[in-house]
């Protein structure tokens, strides 16, 4: 029997901000999710390789599923919040309202998002200085990252954004800001997406040579000169708006934010496995790699000393697990190139009502499609003649190389179902094959990897799941808790609000 005297139990909420939808979790100190419920954002698409969105419309949905997690629950045992978020990037101006990220002048659209490729020929000339700071981004950086978009706008939208921006912001650290009113950026979001260093900072002379001297004139101000380490309080905790907004008490500690790919790596990564016989029983953390597998997936992979792997970005120190260097190997589209297969084919009618007859949804309708038409042989033999090329929105790891486009091999007269199932599995398990030249190529770096552990949306997808383990030839681990993302927003606020003494202590 319990008590009386039993000690209240403390919660921490995590937020997790991703592409398409804003979630939230009430989560126990015991990293349990006692309630979690999501909200759809807005994307604008205005063009091709064009991806906008509303900080507005973000902070509303988050908002909006806080209060309902935290619905009933005695105010008192909230302790700590934590965001995480897409590595997009926010413009608001000198008083943080927002500012057109494009030529039509819509202020809410203010939000250039991470999968934006408008900044092609910026990321070139930007790559063809051959700086310092490229090394450690893989030796390439990306079109995803900011300092290209940051560039796009100075040079296409100088006078309506540029020259009015008082602030730009990764969406991880807007939200901390909208929470808190400090604008302390993360070192999470400066390292990774924004070339500044953990031993040095910024680099005067990339931002110069670039054409961007702008920001070295301010001081750095737009982009952070207050720099925290993820989950270090921020401020005086909320501030009296944002706690109505949000449903929370005033002032409880609001934690340095990450990126949501980190998130979900900090929530599993350092997962308890013993008594399984895994390979990585018993080895230390640098021996996993975390993915985090949504719209897009990022392979987390961790070590004591740094490790320059061409084509996989960091290496990052401190950027996910303090003291540990992180690279971070990714595939632009993942969920989104599973959707965009599935939805266009002639045969998704069909589809869906046969999986609205049975009660399942689309994948799980596919998979059992899938078993059905195997006969004897193991399913992943279904594909022998149809091969995919996954790189409809361009490689980001290891080959680097936006231009490229998808392919498809293999291809018959044959339009039904059975030719969507197989189209389905071969784009996946083109994925997965991506995954395996990821690790490879890691590996051959100085990586010791020898299991998977997997989260994320696609996670729950066993045939997501099964395609990884026989075509990388190791284990995957699914973590218990399959909200691994909020789980990692969550232990940032308990980091904040002081009832861990660190992240690592706290995961």
């Amino acid at each position: 029997m319990h008590s009386e005297k039993q000690t209240p139990v403390k919660y921490y909420v995590g937020i997790d901000v991703g592409s398409a939808s804003v979630r939230a979790a009430l989560v126990d100190e015991f990293g349990t999710v006692v309630a979690h419920a999501d909200q759809p954002i807005l994307i604008w698409e205005p063009q091709p390789d064009h991806y906008e969105q509303s900080s507005a419309d973000i902070w509303a949905a988050c908002c909006s599923v806080t209060k309902r997690v935290v619905c009933g629950v005695d105010a008192g045992q909230i302790r700590g919040v934590g965001f995480d978020a897409t590595c997009s990037l926010v413009v608001v101006d000198k008083q943080f309202q927002p500012l057109a990220v494009n030529c039509e002048g819509q202020n809410n659209r203010n939000v250039i998002m991470w999968m934006d490729h408008r900044a092609v020929s910026q990321v070139e000339r930007i790559n063809a200085t051959q700086h310092k700071v490229l090394s450690y981004v893989g030796g390439v950086m990306s079109v995803e990252m900011q300092p290209p978009k940051l560039l796009w706008i100075k040079e296409n939208l100088r006078e309506s954004c540029w020259e009015k921006a008082g602030y730009f912001f990764d969406l991880p650290d807007f939200l901390s800001w909208k929470a808190t009113g400090v604008t302390a950026r993360s070192l999470c979001t400066v390292v990774c997406k924004w070339t500044y260093t953990s031993n040095g900072g910024w680099d005067d002379s990339f931002w110069k040579m670039i054409g961007l001297e702008d920001l070295v004139k301010d001081k750095y101000e737009k982009i952070g000169n207050h720099i925290l380490s993820p989950g270090e309080p921020v401020g005086k905790g909320l501030t009296p708006g944002a706690a109505k907004d949000l449903g929370l008490p005033e002032g409880i500690a609001v934690a340095a934010s990450l990126i949501d790919a980190h998130a979900g790596g900090l929530g599993v990564i350092g997962a308890d496995v013993k008594g399984h016989n895994l390979p990585c029983e018993n080895q230390p953390i640098t021996s996993r790699i975390a993915m985090i597998c949504g719209t897009s997936s990022c392979h987390m992979g961790v070590s004591e000393a740094p490790i320059f792997v061409p084509g996989v970005w960091g290496p990052y120190f401190s950027a996910m697990v303090p003291g540990l260097w992180l690279n971070e190997g990714g595939q632009s589209a993942t969920g989104k190139l599973i959707d965009h297969v599935v939805r266009g084919h002639v045969a998704f009618p069909e589809l869906q009502s046969k999986a609205a007859a049975s009660a399942h949804n689309i994948y799980t309708y596919l998979n059992s499609h899938l078993d059905m038409i195997k006969k004897s042989l193991p399913v992943g033999f279904l594909t022998v003649d149809l091969h995919v090329w996954p790189d409809f929105h361009g490689n980001r790891s290891p080959l680097t190389d936006l231009t490229l486009k998808g392919m498809v091999v293999g291809l018959t007269l044959s339009q039904g179902l059975d030719e969507l199932a197989l189209i389905y599995l071969a784009t996946i398990q083109a994925i997965a094959l991506g995954t395996r030249h990821i690790l490879e190529t890691m590996q051959a770096a100085g990586h010791h990897i020898n299991t998977l552990f997997l989260c994320g949306g696609l996670s729950k997808n066993p045939l997501f799941v099964q395609m990884h383990a026989d075509i990388t030839g190791k284990p995957v681990v699914l973590s218990k808790e399959v909200e691994s993302v909020l789980v990692g927003a969550a232990v940032l606020g308990a980091c904040a609000s002081g009832d861990f003494a660190s992240i690592r202590v706290c995961s």
